[in-house]
C-alpha cells in the first residue's frame, strides 16, 4: 500500500473537483479518515504531509493520538455518546457530529474549546444520527449557549448510492442550509463522492479507502 502516492492521487482528484467550479483547494481540508487504520499507516500518511486525521471511537484514537506528533489535528467523527463527550472534547480538536444537548452539557465540562459541526440527517434515514433540517434553528441556538463548542459548520452523510451524482441533491440541501444558518463549513463527502461534494461547497472532505485501503 503506497499511501504517499494515494494521497498524493487523493489531493490531485481534490484539485480537478475544485477546479471544475473555480474554487481554491485551499478551502478544502482533507481529512484522512484512519479508523481501524494502523499507527504505522497513519505516521505514513503523517509523513507525506497530512496532518487532519479522522477517528470515529474514542478507545481506538486514543493510543494514536498520543503516539502521533502533536500537530497533527484530530477531528471525531463518529457517533458521539454523550458520556464520552467530555474525553473526546478533552482529546479531539473537532468534532462533527454533534445532535443532543447531552452531548454539549458533558463537553462544557472539558477544559478547552473544540470546534462543533451540528450532524443534519439530511436523507431523514432512521437509522442514522444527526437532527432533521426543521430542527437546525433551535439546535443552533442551543449550541451558541455553549462557549465551550467554537460552532464551525454543518455535518452530513449522503444517502448510500453507487452513483455520486445521487447525492447531490443532499450536498446542495446542506449547502443551502449552511447559508441561511450563516456557518462557514460543510463537513460533507467521503471516498466515492467527495468530487460532487466538493463541486457543492464542501469545506471538509472525509476520505479513509481512497488513501488507507479497504480497512479491516
Amino acid at each position: 500500500m503506497d499511501i504517499a502516492r494515494n494521497l498524493a492521487q487523493t489531493r490531485a482528484a481534490i484539485e480537478a473537483a475544485c477546479a471544475s467550479v473555480e474554487r481554491s483547494p485551499s478551502e478544502v481540508t482533507l481529512i484522512a479518515v484512519s479508523k481501524n487504520i494502523p499507527l504505522e499507516a497513519i505516521k505514513a500518511a503523517y509523513d507525506a504531509g497530512q496532518r487532519h486525521f479522522g477517528e470515529s471511537r474514542l478507545q481506538e484514537a486514543q493510543p494514536k493520538i498520543q503516539a502521533m506528533p502533536p500537530d497533527a489535528i484530530w477531528h471525531f467523527i463518529g457517533h458521539l455518546q454523550s458520556n464520552k463527550a467530555k474525553k473526546v472534547a478533552g482529546m479531539f480538536d473537532a468534532i462533527h457530529t454533534l445532535d443532543s444537548e447531552s452531548q454539549l452539557k458533558e463537553i462544557a465540562k472539558a477544559d478547552r474549546i473544540v470546534d462543533g459541526f451540528i450532524e443534519v440527517n439530511i436523507g431523514d434515514e432512521p437509522q442514522k444520527a444527526g437532527i432533521s433540517a426543521e430542527s437546525l434553528d433551535e439546535f443552533k441556538t442551543l449550541v451558541l449557549n455553549y462557549p465551550q463548542v467554537r460552532l464551525s459548520g454543518l455535518m452530513t452523510i449522503g444517502p448510500e448510492h453507487e452513483d455520486p451524482e445521487s447525492a447531490r441533491i443532499y450536498f446542495r440541501r446542506l449547502r443551502e442550509l449552511g447559508q441561511r444558518l450563516g456557518v462557514s463549513n460543510l463537513s460533507m463527502g467521503m471516498s466515492l463522492d467527495f468530487a460532487v461534494a466538493i463541486q457543492e461547497g464542501a469545506t471538509h472532505v472525509r476520505i479513509g479507502s481512497a488513501i488507507f485501503g479497504s480497512r479491516t
